[in-house]
C-alpha cells in the first residue's frame, strides 16, 4: 500500500497521454492488487470508491454527486486521453487520499486468523466476479495480467503464514495449493488476450481448484471456523455450490432463522387470494411457479384489471439483493412485501389490518400456532412467513452451476463461446455479477447496482420509456431512468424483459445491448451508465449468448411442483 501510495504521487506529475504515465500505472495497479484484499476488507467503502466504476457517486447524506475518482478514473484519462491535465492532478491527489486512507487502516489494525481467511477470501471471488470480467480494468484491459499477480501474491502470503503449519499437517495439500496456482498462472499467461481469454474452462479447471484448496487449508490450519453473518459459506469449496451464498446474510435480523413451520405457513400464504381486499388477488397472481415465479406478460395487472407500471420479475434468487422494485424503493424483502399488502392497486390492505377471512380455513389455526405460538391478528407476521418462504426459491442447480462445479462436462462448444462472451467480450458480466449473475455487488454485497441504460417505449426502438425510475427518490437528473440490475438466470422463462416488459425474445434484448443501449440508438442520455458504443457482436455471437443465458435455468426450487390457486391466476 505503501509503494501504490508513493507511485500515485509520481503518476501525478507526469503528461496523462505519455509513455510513462501507462508505465507507472500499470505498477500502480499491481501495488494496489497485492494490498487490495486486506486494505479493502478493512474500509470497504473506501476501497470500492479507489478501485470502482468511474461513474459519478451519490452521496446520500448530503444529497450531492460526486465527479468519478479512482483507479479507473485514471485509467480513463490515460488510455483514452482528453483529459485537463489540472483535472487529471486532481484525480490523482484525490485518490491519493483514499489511498493513503487505506494504507493508515493496514497499518492500525491488527491481522488476525478472522480478517485473514475473510480478505482471501474477498479476493478468490473477485478473481472470478471482477478481475477476468473486465470490470477493474475496462479500458486498458489489464484484468488478466491482474489475475496473476493476485494469484501469485495469494501464494506469497500463505508461503510467509500458513506453509509450514499445513506441511506438518498435510504435505499434499500444500504441494497441490502451490501445484494449482502455478497451473492457473501458466493457463492465463498462455492467452491472456482479453477477447479469446477461455473463462470457462479457467473458472471450471484452474480457479475452482484453488478455491477448494483454500478452504482445505483453512480448515486443516484450525485457525478459524468461519462465520455466518456474512455473503459466503465459507464451507463450500467453490463459488457455484447450492449453498455457497449464506441467505441469513441478505435477510432482514427480525426474520432470520425461520422455522420449517413458517415456511410452510407463508408457502400457504403464498398461494391465498383472500389477503387481498378484493379476495381476488394472490403473491401467485403476479409470480406464478410454472414461468418461474413470474406472469408472463408485459406489465403487472392490479386488483381491478388494468395494467400497471412494471413488470413482474421472477422471485427465484429475489433474496440475494439489497434493493426490491425495480426502481429500488424496498431495501429489503419485508418492506417489499408490505408495500404490495398497501398499495391500493394491488392487495390494498394495511399492513397493520389483519384479515381474518382467511382464518375461515381452518388449517390456517393451526399453522399460526405453530409458526408464531398464536393465532396471528396482524399481517406483520403474515408478511414475515410470506418472506420466509420466498427466500426459499432459489435455484443453484444448473447446467451452468454443475458444469462450474465438475459434476459434469456438458457444455457445447456454443455455450462456452457464450459464456466467455458474456464474461469478456459482451460486458454483461460487468454488471450481473458472477456468479449470482444479479446487481448485487461483489464481495462486499452491501449494494444492489442501478443503471441507467435507456430503454425504449416500444421494441421499434424509436421512443424512450416515460418511466423514471429511481428519480422518485432524490430528483436528480442523473437517476432519471435508473433501474434495479435484474439477475439473468432463469431468463429463459421470464420474456418478457425489461422494467416495462417492452422485449418479447431474448434475440430483442441482444440486439439493444450490441447497438449500445438508448445512448447508442440516439436517445438524449447524458447519464446513460451503461457504455453508448456498439458491442460488435455477430449474430453468431448473440445467439451464443442466449445459449449461454439458457445453462442458468434452474426453476426446481423446492424438488417438487408448487399449486397454483384457480381463482388467484384467473
Amino acid at each position: 500500500m505503501t509503494e501504490a501510495v508513493e507511485l500515485i504521487g509520481t503518476l501525478s506529475k507526469v503528461d496523462a497521454e505519455s509513455d510513462e504515465a501507462k508505465k507507472i500505472f500499470i505498477a500502480l495497479r499491481v501495488a494496489f492488487k497485492k494490498a487490495e484484499p486486506y486494505a479493502s476488507y478493512l474500509n470497504p467503502e473506501v476501497g470500492h470508491r479507489a478501485n470502482g466504476p468511474a461513474l459519478p457517486v451519490f452521496a446520500e447524506d448530503t444529497e450531492r454527486i460526486l465527479n468519478p475518482i479512482g483507479l479507473q478514473k485514471i485509467e480513463e484519462s490515460i488510455y483514452e486521453g482528453g483529459e485537463n491535465p489540472e483535472i487529471f492532478i486532481r484525480e490523482t491527489s484525490l485518490t491519493k487520499g483514499l489511498m493513503v486512507n487505506l494504507m493508515q487502516n493496514v497499518s492500525e489494525h491488527k491481522l488476525s486468523s478472522e480478517r485473514f481467511f475473510i480478505a482471501t477470501h474477498h479476493q478468490l471471488l473477485r478473481i472470478i466476479s471482477l478481475g477476468i470480467t473486465g470490470f477493474d480494468t475496462p479500458v486498458s484491459q489489464l484484468g488478466l495480467s491482474e489475475t496473476v499477480v493476485s494469484l501469485q501474491a495469494l501464494k506469497e502470503v500463505y508461503d510467509h503464514t500458513l506453509s509450514e503449519l499445513i506441511k506438518k499437517k498435510n504435505t499434499g495439500l500444500d504441494t497441490e495449493f502451490h501445484l494449482n496456482i502455478a497451473r492457473a498462472v501458466a493457463f492465463i499467461e498462455k492467452d491472456s488476450d482479453f477477447n479469446s481469454f477461455d473463462r470457462y474452462t479457467f473458472i471450471r479447471e484452474y480457479m475452482n481448484p484453488i478455491t477448494r484448496n483454500w478452504v482445505s487449508i483453512r480448515k486443516k490450519s484450525g485457525l478459524w471456523e468461519g462465520v455466518n453473518n456474512k455473503p459466503f459459506n465459507f464451507d463450500a469449496p467453490t463459488f457455484f455450490e447450492k449453498d455457497a451464498f449464506n441467505v441469513e446474510y441478505f435477510t432482514p435480523p427480525v426474520n432470520r432463522n425461520p422455522s420449517e413451520k413458517q415456511i410452510a405457513l407463508g408457502k400457504k400464504l403464498f398461494l391465498d387470494p383472500n389477503l387481498s381486499q378484493s379476495g381476488k388477488m394472490a403473491c401467485v397472481t403476479c409470480h406464478m411457479p410454472d414461468k418461474a415465479y413470474t406472469d408472463g406478460i408485459a406489465v403487472n395487472v392490479g386488483n381491478n384489471g388494468s395494467p400497471l407500471q412494471r413488470n413482474a420479475p421472477t422471485l427465484i434468487n429475489s433474496a440475494f439483493q439489497k434493493s426490491f422494485f425495480w426502481d429500488g424503493r424496498a431495501e429489503n424483502i419485508l418492506d417489499q412485501i408490505s408495500s404490495v399488502f398497501n398499495n391500493k392497486q394491488e392487495f390494498n390492505t394495511g399492513v397493520h389490518e389483519f384479515s381474518t377471512d382467511i382464518l375461515k380455513d381452518t388449517t390456517y389455526h393451526v399453522l399460526f400456532e405453530d409458526a408464531f405460538g398464536r393465532i396471528s391478528n396482524r399481517n406483520n407476521d403474515i408478511i414475515k412467513a410470506i418472506s420466509s418462504y420466498i427466500s426459499t426459491l432459489n435455484g443453484f442447480d444448473s447446467k451452468f452451476d454443475k458444469n462450474m462445479r465438475a459434476e459434469e462436462d456438458s457444455f457445447t462448444s456454443e455455450e462456452k463461446l457464450g459464456m466467455n462472451l458474456f464474461m469478456g467480450k459482451a460486458l454483461c458480466a460487468t454488471c450481473h455479477f458472477m456468479p449470482l449473475t444479479n446487481g448485487t455487488v461483489p464481495p462486499f454485497y452491501a449494494e444492489t447496482e442501478k443503471e441507467v441504460i435507456g430503454v425504449p417505449e416500444t421494441k421499434e426502438n424509436k421512443t424512450l420509456d416515460d418511466d423514471l425510475g429511481f428519480y422518485w427518490r432524490y430528483k436528480k437528473p442523473e437517476h432519471m431512468g435508473m433501474f434495479k440490475t435484474p439477475t439473468v438466470r432463469n431468463a429463459e422463462f421470464t420474456a418478457p424483459y425489461m422494467h416495462n416488459g417492452v422485449y418479447k425474445t431474448l434475440e430483442e434484448v441482444m440486439d439493444f445491448y450490441n447497438k449500445g443501449g438508448g445512448g447508442g440508438m440516439g436517445f438524449d442520455l447524458e447519464h446513460q451508465t451503461l457504455p453508448f458504443d456498439e458491442l460488435d457482436l455477430t449474430d453468431e455471437e448473440q445467439k451464443a449468448i442466449i445459449a449461454f443465458l439458457k445453462t442458468l435455468s434452474d426453476t426446481n426450487v423446492e424438488g417438487e411442483d408448487t399449486p397454483q390457486l384457480a381463482d388467484a391466476t384467473s
